[in-house]
């Protein structure tokens, strides 16, 4: 039997076990639209399209799976640009379907066209054009594919008016065949040896963990070989969650705003094994400067990335489920108490460092601290909730204080740093993990840029609690302005007559002002127990600090330290 293109597409959902998708209607996908809706199928509507791309992002982050959203032509499908960018960095499993012009009117400047593949090339792993139903079904299998192995990433599929109405005698592919795309599973065991034998070999060894971790679910695996060798870990701050804030070999987030444990121990460790990082700037700081007595070691699914920041000795190419599989054999069979003998008295330096130098800021008897908002939280939710931030001195609060316990907890824009990512993205993590605790920490500035996604929330009654960290600016910015630009805040100043309490109720979310220091316990224990949607407005002073820091081009161990 014959179904329409937009029918297939629906089967083709079906077929990859799509559980919801986010999208926007509009003219060019009127007929998908239709389809979803005699379909039954569970759709989530958001108020922009940005929207629903971070909320896609954000379901996948936190289930794992592949997150769908729908865009139409046009400035549609352009909305939807900068959380595609965003899943890009973070190589996040994503399939944007977007609408274009019927295929007459495709390259005549026609009424809301854009030759979105063309501007998404650089920001996608793959995307197509269908202007032909009959290789839909093809094109959605390929997709899917792309989308979730090897190293995740957003492909999208955008499709000429016409097709949805086509009518094609659906059949769904069985398998992928493409010649140029061979995802890497398994690789050299040979490499994985070498490492062994050089961590025979080292005095300092110290495990650097990344947001590839999380992605290839693998922190089960990660967390038995850090128990049997007792090897100290830092992590990126896509990493944090794999090890618990409170195992003792952990010793947080390196970078520009990393403990001070957490980089001293990169800079004098003489064997820095990197597990699923890209090395980025934030962390390597000045490249020459970089882990300087360390040889490096990268293991990575992505061969692009070995040599591409930081040079590598060793390079172990391969799926971190085979990698870490085989590392775990070869370092088990060598007893604990060996390993314990020698990595003891490095752990115990990097122990001396934590606690001469602990993570630290300075009380006040009246005004709410920010850090001391993120602790109170950590402390209610025992470090298990979903945590989903904005980008800013919030984002780094967060990652610094609150105390993770579980892999895939913090969702957060790491590699593009996207504004606005917050509200969306923890819609999507509530749609997808129902009854896990979802919390959204936000800044005045991030929350503006996609505040909209309120009436989202409100609509569906989803239960995120949301925190805006008000300092009533643009609190990075104000911190570079501060220590950089001589204290010029050239258009930081974010001081306004809106009220956000106010907004959020004429939106149908329930919310509050927490002014009170004494009140700020209680408050945040009893936001947390209600059972809708929440939102707390809390003002923080103006001129407080992100720190550690670490000046931009300076090497890991100048900090400038807080407290």
């Amino acid at each position: 039997m014959k179904i329409s293109g937009a029918q297939a597409i629906i089967q083709c959902f079906k077929q990859e076990k799509v559980e919801v998708v986010f999208g926007y209607p509009g003219g060019a996908v009127l007929t998908l639209y239709d389809a979803l809706y005699e379909a039954n199928f569970p759709h989530i509507l958001p108020r922009h399209e940005q929207g629903a791309v971070h909320a896609a992002d954000g379901y996948a982050r936190a289930t794992g799976k592949v997150g769908v959203c729908i865009a139409t032509s046009g400035p549609g499908a352009t909305n939807l640009i900068t959380g595609i960018a965003t899943a890009y960095m973070d190589s996040i499993p994503l399939v944007a379907i977007t609408g274009q012009v019927t295929v007459p009117l495709i390259g005549r400047d026609s009424f809301q066209e854009a030759d979105i593949t063309g501007i998404t090339t650089p920001i996608t792993k793959h995307n197509y054009l269908i202007k032909d139903i009959n290789d839909l079904p093809r094109v959605f299998k390929e997709a899917f594919y792309i989308a979730s192995t090897g190293r995740p990433g957003p492909v999208l599929i955008d499709i000429a008016k016409d097709v949805f109405a086509a009518t094609i005698d659906f059949k769904y592919p069985t398998h992928v065949n493409l010649r140029g795309y061979k995802p890497i599973g398994e690789g050299d065991d040979q490499a994985i040896a070498y490492v062994y034998q050089e961590l025979l070999q080292a005095e300092k060894p110290l495990f650097f963990i990344g947001g590839g971790i999380n992605l290839s679910d693998t922190s089960t695996i990660l967390r038995k070989i850090v128990s049997h060798t007792g090897i100290p870990v830092v992590s990126s701050l896509m990493g944090l969650g794999c090890i618990p804030y409170d195992d003792p070999r952990n010793f947080g987030m390196i970078g520009m705003h990393g403990t001070y444990a957490g980089n001293m121990a990169t800079t004098e460790t003489d064997l820095l094994i990197g597990l699923g990082v890209r090395f980025d700037d934030r962390v390597t700081s000045l490249v020459d400067d970089f882990a300087p007595k360390a040889k490096i070691v990268h293991f990575d699914i992505d061969p692009a990335e070995i040599n591409k920041n930081v040079r590598a000795q060793i390079g172990v190419i391969g799926d971190l489920k085979w990698s870490l599989a085989k590392f775990y054999e070869m370092v088990r069979k060598r007893p604990a108490d060996e390993w314990e003998k020698q990595v003891a008295p490095w752990r115990e330096k990097l122990l001396s460092w934590k606690l001469a130098r602990p993570l630290t800021y300075k009380s006040d008897s009246k005004k709410i601290m920010p850090q001391e908002i993120i602790e109170t939280i950590s402390n209610y939710t025992q470090g298990q909730a979903v945590i989903v931030t904005d980008v800013g001195q919030h984002q780094m609060w967060t990652a610094q204080y609150y105390h993770f316990q579980r892999p895939r907890t913090l969702l957060t824009s790491g590699g593009l740093g996207t504004m606005g990512y917050g509200l969306p993205a923890a819609i999507g993590a509530q749609v997808g993990l129902p009854d896990r605790q979802v919390i959204c920490l936000s800044g005045d500035g991030g929350f503006m840029m996609n505040c909209q996604e309120l009436m989202t929330v409100a609509d569906l009654n989803l239960p995120i609690k949301i925190f805006i960290i008000n300092n009533q600016c643009l609190g990075m910015v104000a911190q570079w302005q501060r220590k950089f630009y001589g204290g010029r805040y050239a258009h930081s100043c974010l001081k306004t007559k809106a009220d956000f309490v106010k907004m959020a109720e004429a939106i149908g979310v329930a919310a509050c002002r927490l002014e009170s220091k004494t009140d700020m316990p209680h408050i945040i224990n009893e936001v947390l127990k209600k059972d809708g949607p929440f939102l707390v407005d809390i003002r923080i002073p103006e001129e407080e600090d992100v720190l550690p820091m670490v000046p931009s081009g300076a090497p890991l161990d100048q900090m400038i330290m807080g407290g």
